[in-house]
């Protein structure tokens, strides 16, 4: 029996926020945010590294002893920044990346463990991910991205749209168990390390979601369902406030 991947936990985290500058450093209840994430993360079991933009961050992870690497400014987006982190640090090729963003403080641990048992167990996905069934939210909603799988639990499809169209549906976003996308992925090393040769591709272009190009340079990505979203994440004042009062409740 082959032995278990290693698995590691990064997070990407950018400075420039366009509706809450200097996001991650914001406080939450007394503590940076990006420092609330990180230690949330390890309650997974798993090496936690924060790849950072910003010498501003690097600074205040340094003072809470929170595992960091400095990473390029001008990364298009958080998988190319992990792809530089995979480089730096060596990681054999089988290993794999659990990627969290900085802004989910209250990520549930277990959803890290379950995207990377995913990965782990789907020999011939090279990428990972979760999603959970429309319970209170609209379908229909540009906000919440939607995503189709085969009968074997591979991705076909991610969509800002209603995805499937049910013709027959008096109400469009009724009459299919439609899944919601949650933003939490795993990769193999060896995806990572091919990303940047990988040119964007049209659909990820149309629809602004980057895993769309791994599915269209032929990658698949395995899909498990978790029973409930976890809480929502950081974008603005509002939810700091909102993130504050769980804590404290």
């Amino acid at each position: 029996m082959s032995a278990a991947p290693e698995v590691r936990v990064v997070i990407p985290a950018r400075y420039a926020s366009t509706r809450l500058p200097g996001k991650p450093l914001a406080l939450i209840d007394g503590l940076p945010m990006l420092v609330r994430t990180a230690r949330q993360a390890e309650k997974a079991g798993f090496p936690v590294l924060v790849a950072y933009d910003d010498p501003r961050i690097g600074a205040v992870l340094a003072d809470f002893s929170v595992a960091a690497l400095k990473t390029r400014a001008d990364h298009e987006n958080g998988t190319d920044r992990l792809s530089e982190v995979a480089r730096t640090c060596g990681w054999a090729q089988e290993t794999l990346v659990v990627n969290v963003q900085g802004d989910e403080p209250l990520l549930p641990p277990e959803l890290i463990e379950q995207v990377a048992r995913t990965l782990a167990r789907h020999s011939q996905a090279e990428v990972a991910t979760l999603a959970t069934s429309f319970v209170e939210n609209d379908p229909r909603s540009p906000d919440m991205v939607k995503v189709a799988c085969d009968l074997a639990g591979y991705a076909l499809y991610f969509s800002r749209a209603i995805l499937p169209w049910v013709r027959e549906a008096k109400t469009p976003g009724k009459g299919f168990p439609y899944l919601r996308h949650i933003g939490i992925y795993a990769y193999r090393v060896r995806a990572l390390l091919d990303y940047p040769q990988m040119a964007p591709s049209p659909l990820e272009q149309a629809e602004k979601l980057e895993q769309l190009r791994f599915l269209e340079h032929g990658r698949r990505i395995a899909v498990a369902t978790v029973a409930e979203a976890p809480p929502a994440g950081v974008d603005s004042p509002a939810d700091l406030k909102r993130i504050t009062a769980i804590l404290r409740s």
